[in-house]
């Protein structure tokens, strides 16, 4: 089953006010393993983030002024999610309306994928406890440390490992490694260790014991190989 993990980075959390997508991530899942492919892009939003949007995940308007428009990248991000399930956090509420409205202003079909809410899903596992991502996080020991500033790649990649443990926790074939990370282990595992040659040294005592015993032996069958 192929599913795709998605975050989006906004200029703020409201696109009734006018606010914009400035970054997608999605990484992919087949069968519960990632499986290395990915889609990233950032956004030209033609406006302004706003102050807590830009503390909250650090690209500054100057980053990208030069990048591509919404619906120039529409096609390629299509091409990547086509009809999968898609898995977001509080997904069904800001990361698929946002979208939504993104593509119907531009001309597009909105989205009918099918949504996986984590937020949803924590918040029916754990009612009385936090269900942000950071929390979830903290919740499972997912390490927290390779993330700065909120990403759309980086958080997806978070929200992979979030969303396996809420549906039962890993199991042995559902390990989040890409396919390199997979035949990497698999090698060396199997990695064959070369032994170098063995050198003897008899000592002139074992030599003439050798040579005794070797005089005792009738017809020894090596002499019909001289």
């Amino acid at each position: 089953m192929r599913q795709v993990v998605l975050d989006i980075e906004t200029t703020g959390l409201e696109f009734k006010e006018g606010h914009k997508i400035i970054e997608i991530g999605c990484m992919e899942l087949s069968n519960f393993l990632l499986t290395g492919k990915t889609y990233h892009t950032f956004i030209n939003p033609e406006k302004e983030s706003s102050a807590s949007a830009r503390e909250k995940h650090g690209i500054s308007d100057d980053f990208l002024k030069d990048k591509k428009l919404f619906r120039e990248i529409v096609p390629d991000f299509l091409e990547f999610i086509k009809n999968s399930p898609i898995v977001a956090h509080n997904g069904l509420y800001f990361d698929i309306p946002f979208l939504n409205h993104e593509l119907k202003s531009n001309n597009f079909n909105i989205l009918k994928n099918p949504v996986v809410d984590t937020l949803v899903l924590a918040k029916k596992k754990f009612p009385t406890s936090p269900a942000n991502l950071d929390a979830l996080c903290r919740r499972f020991d997912i390490d927290l440390s390779i993330r700065k500033k909120h990403g759309a790649l980086i958080d997806s990649k978070l929200l992979a490992k979030v969303y396996l443990e809420l549906k039962g926790g890993q199991q042995p074939n559902l390990i989040l490694d890409s396919k390199k990370e997979k035949e990497e282990k698999k090698e060396k595992f199997f990695e064959k260790k070369i032994l170098k040659d063995r050198k003897f040294v008899l000592s002139s005592i074992e030599k003439k014991k050798h040579e005794e015993f070797i005089k005792k032996i009738k017809n020894p069958i090596w002499n019909e190989y001289k």
